[in-house]
């Protein structure tokens, strides 16, 4: 039923199993099913896509997830519509969630042959709305977290007013594939001699300097899990 917590998973397999959906047609030798790369991609991000059908038009919002174990949770206003209608749908909201990171611009002799280095997940599924108070705050605990480890504990939780206004779905990843882009320009033999540049331009995640509220309470300390960052 919608909205009933599933029995938990054992996590025996270290491998997602191929599907119809998560084998690429498209560079299929790019494709991994490893858990720990997947839920490595997955820790990395903030931001994922979740893509569903409302009113027989595709619609793809961004949003903030988090993971707890071989599950992903996504939040929002109870008022919104793929939110809600998680929680209508039976046996569940069939969704998409994707996450990528960009790690290199790779630039070609070619235009043809420009591409990018980078690693994504695509998730397929039926998403549940979270209803179980104990499993709700712990998803929240866990989208907290996501953005800082360890803020969780470092800020109010919230209260009654707000867990109400708050609407938790949940994605079980057990139709899962990760697909990754790494190494040089692949450039035609013939166009090896053109006086162009060919290279990668490498991106990097980095953290400026944390600015402070104005409105600090007197004596609060600079938390020692912003200064790991």
């Amino acid at each position: 039923m919608p909205g009933t917590q599933p029995p938990q998973q054992t996590e025996t397999a270290p491998t997602y199993r191929p599907t119809e959906r998560t084998v690429p047609t498209r560079s299929p030798d790019r494709a991994a099913y490893d858990k720990e790369l997947v839920h490595a991609i997955l820790d990395e991000g903030y931001v994922c896509h979740l893509g569903f059908v409302r009113d027989g038009a595709p619609v793809v919002l961004p949003t903030l997830y988090g993971r707890v174990g071989e599950r992903l949770y996504v939040h929002g206003s109870t008022g919104s519509r793929p939110l809600r209608a998680a929680g209508q749908a039976d046996p569940g909201l069939p969704v998409c969630l994707t996450v990528t990171h960009v790690d290199g611009l790779v630039l070609a002799r070619s235009a043809f042959h420009h591409s990018i280095n980078y690693r994504s997940v695509v998730v397929h599924g039926l998403a549940h709305d979270v209803t179980d108070p104990e499993e709700k705050r712990l998803a929240l605990d866990a989208l907290v977290n996501h953005v800082v480890p360890g803020r969780a504990a470092d800020s109010r939780p919230a209260n009654k007013k707000e867990l109400a206004a708050t609407a938790v779905i949940r994605l079980d990843l057990n139709e899962v594939s990760a697909k990754l882009r790494t190494g040089g320009v692949n450039d035609e033999p013939e166009d090896l001699a053109l006086p162009h540049w060919a290279g990668v331009l490498p991106l990097r995640k980095g953290y400026g300097t944390p600015l402070a509220d104005p409105d600090l309470a007197p004596g609060t300390e600079f938390p020692e899990y912003l200064a790991a960052l």
